[in-house]
């Protein structure tokens, strides 16, 4: 029987029977035994963050070329040319040594960064809840769920309140779909499985119980989880990337074909021709490429979090660098997040400031019969009235509270059936006045315009309404009708000193903000246009305009995505169109990031492209970010947005580097062998300006970037490359045919004098062109290189130098120069330098005529992949065989009598539409 059948036949018996099948009860498991199923099944995890130091080196020596060049420089050894087959293998093993440390180390810090992350369950152990890590699960936990969680396994509900999953990750269905604990009928399709939810969904209302059926790789989305794949989807940048090396390998490998023949017919001997021809091509492919980007990334990860921000995933800061339009609640980010209550307006004579506050206190969530000061779980506007000075005569003395109705996003309140004193029940309300006014009856003439100058104030209000309510022991939302409107309580969240600045900030980087808000349409504008957000007055369906919450409900999925890109503000939102919102913004193909710390957020950071919450959010908030700032502040989200345009800078600087002088005296190099009675590099000395070469853009990493390349977003554009390979290599090899001809004609050089003289050339050349390269604005003058950089540029061009003269000489096919010849390498270097800074300048001013590149929208593999990133663990995901029995502690579920197995696959089996 299959993992999928498994779970369907859980579906369709009784909660009883599920329970008895995996010999747990709803009490739940004991540790002892959690211990032991844990043991026998593995963890719950479909990813591994382990550091593998074997898989790092065979990325490294993955190379086709790589592998024949050692080959060939064995056979070499083997056929008595020892020095020369001696100094390639040393000069490659030092190669490929400096590429694994450095992504190694990556990946060790990647490694430590998802050790600090856990993500956490509510389940049933030793009789008492307790929280433990997601990775922990077996089959046979009682497992907890509620708004915003992610289905943390295969579950069997037990019982559950009004309970709806999102499994559009699963089905692609948008709609999410209600569930309940009776069982479905035997053979119901794995997508119609109302009494389960399934690993990897999301709860977008409601709560439930459930026991685990199947964890890690045997859970459904867990099968296709790991049929993806161990390694991360790629990103854009990393495809890019990818075409990149591709495109020069094609080069290289024509490049080495044509030189290998051309060798041929000039008579030299084949192992030469072979290893000049190998040497060639590894000095054009970017073997540190990979390195570079993984070292940019745990460098930035540590400059992240020295500015108190928090990546789960390395890749995370590439999503950052990428954002161009910000969603967030402006409470805490645009405000203090510190409310404040201000007043009690009643709206007639029959009820005092005083007693309005009162209604207030006992209406809150909290048990005031038993208050003492403390707020702690209490939402904050209730937070804010027992905080305030007229709460501390409050005296709950006589107050008995009858029932309640908590708070929900739909209903916008709360209600509360009080008796004071044994005398007659009475229903109080509390909530968003808009809902609140809409059950009342005969509300006094001057309330709307009492409210309606608060909300131009930029006040927080809620709306209070009571009635007699004789007979009534309990009530429901049906109860909330036949109110009268008592008056209002008002709250004040003053704006942030700095918001402003930091708004300021996020625009000069091309990122668009916009506020997503459960409050008044009316407080979320004046706050806005108080920090120049928005203009003034502004409609919707214009920019700056503003959309609510009943006109997101009143448009179609077209309509609102035209509306929700010229909107800056969206008010009184419940969470599931929050969440309708973000995936409506990244159709455009923007990478969208959401901002927030609260329960009715997780859906919507869910969604986003990169999830933003802060260290003080709700649990569930920060469960579902990817990245967690310390402190709520934009100013901080700034600086991560900046981290990761950054590390594509000077990513994109190793990658030109490589398509401009490194290429070009490659190319040289092969022209040279055909017209040339001697080869002009040695194989070892090729590898050897390489291996120099790579070295000193390792410090390219920790590098400055020009702010104009941090405005904005900057995608992969393989067509700049080209272009960029097609103008500066040919330069580059024109002061190498120069070169050639001043040892050739002026002094008259041997082969030993000519190899050495390129040489020193070419690594002073190709490595002093970084800093003409690294920026579009004039080096050193008006945009200064990293010390790093810059010592290690000098550094190489100084050893480049000094080995011709040294004492390895002799063994690395080198004979002295004269020292006129270092007058006209400066005399050479120079004009190079000024060519490349024109050039430059005239091609950058071409290309900023062209398009952007758009960003490609992120697929349903990118999205599996990131929410499988959660059930990682320090060791391999592993699939159990479904007839073990690892994979059904305490024995198989019984199906009942004349229940057939599904044998077709469900739509949830087959997300890709296949």
């Amino acid at each position: 029987m299959d993992h999928g059948a498994r779970l369907v036949d859980a579906a369709a018996l009784p909660a009883a029977e599920v329970l008895a099948g995996l010999n747990c009860a709803p009490t739940g498991l004991s540790s002892t035994n959690a211990a032991a199923r844990l043991a026998e099944v593995g963890p719950n995890a479909l990813r591994t963050h382990k550091a593998r130091a074997l898989a790092v080196l065979g990325r490294q020596l993955k190379s086709p070329i790589l592998i024949l060049l050692f080959v060939t420089a064995g056979l070499s050894l083997a056929l008595g040319d020892a020095t020369n087959s001696t100094v390639i293998g040393i000069i490659l093993v030092f190669s490929v040594g400096l590429g694994f440390w450095n992504e190694f180390r990556a990946e060790r810090a990647a490694e430590a960064l998802h050790s600090r992350v856990t993500h956490r369950v509510v389940v049933i152990r030793d009789g008492a809840p307790r929280e433990i890590d997601v990775v922990e699960l077996v089959p046979g936990d009682i497992v907890r769920v509620g708004l915003g969680a992610i289905v943390p396994a295969d579950i069997r509900l037990l019982h559950c309140d009004e309970l709806l999953a999102d499994e559009s990750i699963l089905t692609g269905e948008s709609l999410p779909v209600g569930k309940n604990p009776d069982p479905v009928a035997a053979g119901t399709a794995l997508g119609d499985l109302a009494s389960c939810i399934l690993m990897g969904t999301v709860i977008q209302s409601g709560s439930g119980t459930g026991v685990v059926v199947a964890t890690g790789g045997n859970a459904e989305f867990g099968r296709i989880a790991l049929g993806l794949g161990e390694r991360q989807p790629e990103t854009q940048f990393q495809a890019g990337l990818r075409r990149f090396s591709v495109l020069l390998l094609e080069v290289a490998l024509a490049l080495t074909t044509v030189i290998f023949v051309v060798n041929l017919l000039l008579h030299r001997p084949l192992l030469e021709s072979l290893l000049f021809s190998l040497a060639i091509a590894v000095g054009i492919t970017p073997q540190l490429l990979p390195a570079v980007v993984s070292t940019s990334l745990a460098t930035g990860s540590r400059q992240l979090a020295r500015k108190r921000v928090l990546v789960k995933r390395l890749v995370c800061i590439e999503d950052l660098g990428d954002m161009d339009i910000l969603v967030t609640d402006k409470t805490g980010t645009l405000t203090e997040g510190h409310i404040t209550f201000t007043a009690a307006l009643p709206v007639g004579t029959e009820v005092t400031a005083g007693e309005l506050l009162r209604l207030g206190l006992l209406a809150t969530e909290g048990d005031y019969a038993e208050h003492s000061g403390a707020t702690v779980g209490q939402n904050p506007l209730d937070t804010a009235l027992w905080e305030s000075g007229q709460a501390a005569t409050f005296n709950p003395a006589g107050c008995e509270r009858v029932s309640l109705i908590p708070f929900d996003h739909q209903r916008r309140m709360t209600s509360a059936l009080v008796r004071e004193h044994g005398g007659p029940a009475r229903l109080i309300t509390k909530g968003s006045p808009e809902d609140v006014l809409a059950r009342c009856v005969d509300a006094p003439p001057g309330a709307q315009a009492i409210l309606d100058a608060q909300y131009d104030a930029g006040a927080r209000v809620i709306a209070v309404a009571t009635r007699t309510a004789p007979g009534l022991a309990g009530i429901e939302a049906a109860d909330e009708t036949g109110l009268g409107l008592a008056g209002f309580l008002v709250f004040l969240d003053r704006p942030k000193a700095d918001a402003k600045a930091s708004l300021d900030v996020l625009a000069t980087l091309g990122i668009t903000v916009k506020i997503a808000t459960g409050d008044n349409a009316r407080v979320a504008e004046k706050v806005c246009a108080d920090l120049g957000l928005v203009p003034a007055d502004a409609p919707a369906g214009t920019p700056g305009g503003t959309l609510t919450g009943a006109e997101i409900d009143a448009l179609s999925d077209s309509e609102l995505e035209v509306a929700a890109h010229t909107a800056r503000i969206f008010a009184r939102v419940a969470p599931e169109q929050k969440a309708r919102l973000i995936k409506l913004l990244r159709k455009s193909g923007g990478a969208v990031g959401f901002l927030g710390d609260g329960v009715n957020d997780a859906l919507a950071l869910h969604a986003a492209d990169i999830g933003i919450s802060v260290n003080s959010a709700t649990d569930i908030a920060k469960d579902a970010a990817d990245v967690v700032l310390l402190d709520k502040d934009l100013a901080v989200l700034a600086d991560g947005v900046m981290e990761g345009r950054r590390i594509f800078a000077n990513t994109i600087k190793y990658v030109l580097m490589g398509t401009s002088s490194n290429f070009g005296n490659m190319f040289s190099a092969a022209a040279a062998s055909a017209f040339l009675s001697f080869l002009p590099m040695l194989p070892g000395q090729i590898l050897l300006n390489n291996l120099l070469y790579d070295a000193g853009q390792l410090a390219i990493p920790g590098d400055r970037v020009d702010t104009e390349q941090l405005r904005a977003p900057s995608h992969w554009d393989i067509a700049f490359i080209r272009r960029f390979m097609v103008l500066f290599g040919p330069l580059s090899s024109v002061f190498d045919f120069a070169t050639f001809a001043l040892m050739l004609v002026v002094f008259t050089a041997a082969p030993g004098e000519f190899r050495a003289g390129w040489f020193i050339e070419s690594i002073a050349t190709q490595t002093l062109i970084i800093f003409a390269i690294r920026t579009r604005r004039v080096p050193f003058f008006r945009s200064r290189p990293s010390i790093g950089l810059l010592s290690a540029s000098l550094a190489v061009v100084a050893i480049g130098v000094y080995l011709p003269l040294s004492p390895l000489a002799g063994i690395l096919g080198f004979d002295p120069l004269p020292p006129v010849f270092f007058l006209t390498l400066v005399g050479l270097v120079v004009p190079y330098l000024v060519l490349v800074e024109i050039a430059k300048s005239w091609f950058f001013s071409r290309a900023a005529q062209r398009p952007a590149v758009p960003r490609a929208p992120r697929g349903t593999v990118h999205h599996i992949s990131r929410r499988a990133a959660r059930f990682s663990a320090p060791v391999p995901a592993k699939v159990l065989a479904p007839g073990s029995r690892a994979a059904y502690p305490g024995g198989r579920p019984r199906r009942r009598p004349g229940a057939s197995r599904a044998s077709t696959p469900s739509r949830a089996a087959r997300p890709f539409g296949s």
